[in-house]
Formats: structure tokens, C-alpha cells, sequence
């Protein structure tokens, strides 16, 4: 028993690494991010502000206001608004799932290009991944869990 505690204390007491940025030779950093049933893949290196998904603007693949600020949370939590350049390619799923997927892939990237944000990103909650996907639809059946309309007669 002394023999754990021992070695329980000499881990807690070792020297703890810091973490290094982690970037490219073009100085970007890569997050994926998945929710739902759409992946993307996002680049962000410091720059003015551009944000481009799938070769057209932020604005016109989501053209709903709510989505585009939920985009760009990790970056006001870290409060860098307007100070990266994004790049991302998203593929299947709906705007929903893709903006989600968006975000966590943001996160993940600022999170490797400078790990000082990591304490604010986790306890905002942006760098756990939403597991919940559809449930598939069972035989019988009109939807996942909708049953056929009971007769008595």
C-alpha cells in the first residue's frame, strides 16, 4: 500500500511538460471537427479575419445568423475575433451538424495553435464533441420509434 502512494506521489510531483503549438510550415494549425453526420476539416493561421467553407464565403454557406455565431464562439471565447484566417471544407449532414462541426474543428485548431487557450476552451465545453447522433429506423416501424396507428376493431 505504501508502495502506491509512493508512486502515486512521485507522478503528481514530476515536472510537467508544456505543451508546444503545434502548426506547418505555412504556420496553420488543422482541427477536425464531427457532429451529427458532417465532418470538417479547418485550417486557421493568424491573419485579417477571412473565413472561407467549401471555396465561398462564411455569409453564404450559412446564411442563418445563429449558425455563424455559433461558429464563431471559440474565437470570441478566446477573444481573437477578426485575428485568424479560416479554411475549412465540410462534408455531409445538414447546416446544423456542419456548423457544430465547424466549431469543434475551430476549437481544436486554436487549442494546437496555442495551447494557452485550452483552459478556456474546455470550460466552455467547445472541445468535447457532441456524440449524439440519429438512431436508425427499426423495421416495422414508421420512423425510429413511431409505431403504426392501433385499430381495436
Amino acid at each position: 500500500m505504501a508502495l502506491l502512494k509512493v508512486k502515486a506521489n512521485v507522478v503528481e510531483n514530476a515536472p510537467k511538460e508544456s505543451a508546444k503549438p503545434k502548426k506547418d510550415s505555412l504556420g496553420r494549425s488543422y482541427g477536425t471537427g464531427r457532429r451529427k453526420n458532417a465532418t470538417a476539416r479547418v485550417w486557421i493561421k493568424a491573419g485579417t479575419g477571412a473565413f472561407v467553407v467549401n471555396s465561398r464565403a462564411i455569409e453564404d454557406y450559412f446564411q442563418v445568423d445563429t449558425l455563424c455565431n455559433k461558429i464563431l464562439l471559440p474565437f470570441s471565447v478566446v477573444e481573437m475575433k477578426g485575428k485568424f484566417d479560416v479554411f475549412c471544407t465540410v462534408k455531409g449532414g445538414g447546416h446544423s451538424g456542419q456548423a457544430g462541426a465547424v466549431q469543434l474543428g475551430i476549437a481544436r485548431a486554436l487549442d494546437k495553435f496555442e495551447p494557452e487557450f485550452h483552459i478556456a476552451l474546455r470550460k466552455n465545453g467547445l472541445l468535447t464533441r457532441d456524440s449524439r447522433i440519429v438512431e436508425r429506423k427499426k423495421y416495422g416501424k414508421h420512423k425510429a420509434r413511431k409505431s403504426t396507428q392501433f385499430s381495436k376493431r
